[in-house]
C-alpha cells in the first residue's frame, strides 16, 4: 500500500506560488477582505474594478484553506435539486439561482481569458448519471422542469451514457453549462494582480478580535496591530459559521482521490464533469495533466486525529465506486485528500449581511457550488456596498 499525504493535489502540485508579508503595523482601508482564498480573490478583483481601496488579509498562505483542497468542478446545478428547490423558494426564484449559475460560468470563462491567468480553465459539459432505476425517474422529471426553464439540457439514455462515456447507469442530465479550473492557482494570480493594481495583501495574519459597531469598524491582529476600515468582507467559509449564532450550515467532510498520470478513458470525458444521484453522491472530472480526479464519500465533520486513516479507507471506497461507474478504467491511486465544506437547507449561499454585524457582507458559498456562487458574489457584493439592489439579494439573505 502507497501512503499519501494528506495535502491536496493542487497544493502538491503547484507548491507556494507567492508569499506576502505578516501585517507588522497600524492600517487604515475602506474595505477588508477577510480570507484569501478563492472567494476572497474574486470579490477583491470586483471591489479593485469598482475603485474601492482593498486590504486583504489571511491566517495561512495565501489559498490554502478549502481552496487548495477543492475538485474545482464548475457546474450551474446546486446541491438542491431545482424540483425541491421550487418547492423551497417558488419556481420562479428556483429557476433565477440555476440561471445564475449558468451566468456566473460564463462570467469566469471571460474574467479568465481577460487575466491571461494559467489556470488550466476549461469550459466543460456537466453529466448527471442516474445510479438506479428510482433515480433516473426522479431524474427526468429534473430534466423536464429544467427543459422547460431553457437550461440547455437532454436526456442521455442508459446506453448512450456508456456509449459515449463508457459509464454504467440508468440515464442521464447532459448540461451544456460546466466547467474546470485550478482554483488554487485562479486565486493566486488574481490576488496578484489585485496587489499590482494597489491591493495590498498580509498573509500569517491572524486577528485577535474585531469590532464592527462604531462607525469606523476595527479589527485587532494577534501581533497587535489595529486595522481601521469603513466595511468589511467576510469570505472566510466555513471558519466563519464560528462567528455567527444563525445556524446557516451544516459542516461536512468530503474526500478526494486523483490518478495518475496517462490514464485510458473516454474521449469525451475530457470535455465532461460527472455526478451521480447517489447518497453521497460520487463526482469525478480529468485534469489538465491527462488525470482522473474522482470525490464524494462526505461525512459528518469531525476535527480528530484520525482523519489521515479516515482519508486513507475513503480513498479505497472512492475507488470501488468508480470501477462501479466505469469498470473498463484502470484507476492508480497518486494522491488522496479530504477537506471541509458546508451545506445549507436549500443548498444556496449566504451572501450579504447579517443583523449580527454592522458595517459587513459575508460571502459564503457553501455547498458543491461554493466557486460559482462566489463568483456571482462579484456583482452582489459591489451592487450592495453601492446602495443598489442586487435579484438574488432575497434567496441569498441571512435570516431566510
Amino acid at each position: 500500500m502507497r501512503l499519501r499525504t494528506f495535502e491536496s493535489f493542487w497544493l502538491l502540485k503547484n507548491g507556494l506560488l507567492q508569499i506576502y508579508p505578516m501585517l507588522q503595523e497600524n492600517i487604515t482601508a475602506q474595505v477588508v477582505v477577510i480570507g484569501g482564498g478563492i472567494t476572497g480573490a474574486l470579490v477583491s478583483y470586483a471591489l479593485i474594478k469598482a475603485g474601492y481601496n482593498v486590504t486583504l488579509i489571511d491566517r495561512r498562505d495565501i489559498g490554502q484553506g478549502s481552496t487548495s483542497a477543492t475538485t474545482s468542478m464548475l457546474q450551474y446545478e446546486i446541491d438542491e435539486r431545482l424540483v425541491d428547490l421550487c418547492k423551497k423558494i417558488g419556481e420562479p426564484g428556483a429557476a433565477q439561482c440555476y440561471k445564475a449559475g449558468i451566468e456566473a460560468i460564463i462570467e469566469l470563462d471571460k474574467l479568465v481569458k481577460k487575466t491571461h491567468i494559467d489556470c488550466g480553465f476549461e469550459m466543460k459539459k456537466s453529466l448527471y448519471v442516474a445510479h438506479n432505476k428510482k433515480a433516473a425517474k426522479d431524474l427526468k422529471a429534473e430534466y423536464e422542469l429544467r427543459n422547460k426553464h431553457q437550461l440547455g439540457v437532454q436526456w442521455l439514455s442508459a446506453a448512450q451514457v456508456h456509449k459515449h462515456y463508457g459509464i454504467v447507469s440508468e440515464g442521464a442530465i447532459l448540461s451544456d453549462t460546466a466547467a474546470s479550473v485550478d482554483a488554487y492557482r485562479l486565486a493566486h494570480g488574481l490576488i496578484a494582480l489585485n496587489a499590482k493594481k494597489g491591493m495590498r495583501v498580509y498573509d500569517q495574519t491572524e486577528i485577535k478580535s474585531f469590532n464592527t459597531k462604531g462607525r469606523k469598524p476595527k479589527i485587532i491582529t494577534q501581533s497587535g496591530c489595529t486595522i481601521t476600515c469603513n466595511k468589511i468582507i467576510f469570505c472566510n467559509g466555513f471558519e466563519s459559521t464560528l462567528l455567527l449564532k444563525e445556524n446557516i450550515a451544516k459542516l461536512i467532510y468530503t474526500y478526494a482521490v486523483v490518478s495518475e498520470q496517462s490514464v485510458d478513458f473516454p474521449k469525451k470525458l475530457n470535455d465532461t464533469l460527472v455526478w451521480d444521484t447517489n447518497d453521497p453522491y460520487l463526482y469525478l472530472r480529468t485534469t489538465d495533466d491527462g488525470r482522473i480526479l474522482v470525490g464524494g464519500e462526505d461525512d459528518t465533520f469531525k476535527n480528530t486525529i484520525m482523519q489521515q486513516e479516515i482519508k486513507e479507507k475513503k480513498s479505497v471506497l472512492l475507488q470501488k465506486k468508480l470501477k462501479k461507474l466505469m469498470p473498463a478504467i484502470n484507476f492508480i491511486e497518486d494522491i488522496s485528500w479530504g477537506g471541509v465544506f458546508g451545506t445549507t437547507k436549500d443548498g444556496l449561499p449566504y451572501i450579504g449581511s447579517s443583523p449580527e454585524y454592522k458595517n459587513s457582507f459575508f460571502v459564503l458559498g457553501f455547498g458543491g457550488n461554493g466557486i460559482t456562487f462566489s463568483a456571482q458574489a462579484m456583482k452582489i457584493i459591489p451592487d450592495m456596498l453601492a446602495g443598489k439592489e442586487n435579484e438574488l439579494q432575497h434567496y441569498y439573505r441571512f435570516g431566510r
